[in-house]
Formats: structure tokens, sequence, C-alpha cells
């Protein structure tokens, strides 16, 4: 059988985790959980964030330029260069080989 424990619910619905799951689990104080609700309870997990990147309008024009695939793509991502108040020939990028 699974081990089992049993725990008090405290003020504000906080659950005390006991010690030996959380050393089993890698559940450290501060760390995110997860609460999600099942058929059967709720189930308790460790959670983890990464950091995202916010990109910068100068790095969303690098992207569009240098991911098209041939001289019409290209032409609509300098257009949409455009529309983003910056000047295509001021990015670096890489442009689309000609075939």
């Amino acid at each position: 059988m699974k081990n089992v424990e049993t725990s008090t619910v405290g003020k504000r619905g906080a659950i005390v985790i006991p010690a030996k799951l959380r050393r089993r689990f890698g559940i450290e104080e501060g760390d995110l959980v997860i609460v999600e609700e099942r058929e059967e309870g709720v189930l308790i997990r460790r959670a983890i964030a990464l950091p995202l990147e916010s990109y910068s309008p100068e790095r969303k024009a690098e992207f569009l330029l240098s991911n098209t695939v041939d001289a019409k793509d290209y032409a609509r991502a300098r257009a949409e260069v455009n529309k983003l108040g910056l000047d295509p020939d001021a990015i670096p990028h890489r442009r689309p080989s000609r075939k």
C-alpha cells in the first residue's frame, strides 16, 4: 500500500504536507504547487515556473524578416516591420536565399 498520512486544514485552507512526502517529491518552502480538482478529490503536485522572454519590437522585426521563405514572403515581412515603425534595413537579419 502507498504511504498514507493525515494532515489538518488550517486557517485560510492551509494544509501541511508531511515532511516525508515533501522530501520524496522535492517540495520546499516557497515552491509553487498545482492544485488540481479530480473526481476522487484534490491532487497537489509540484509546479515549475519558467521565465518568459518579452520581445522588443526590434526582436519581433528580426523574427519576421529572418523567417521568410521566398521573395514574396520577405516583401510582406518588410511591410509588417514598417508597420512597427521600424526600418527593415536597420534590423540585422537573414534574407531568404534566391532560388
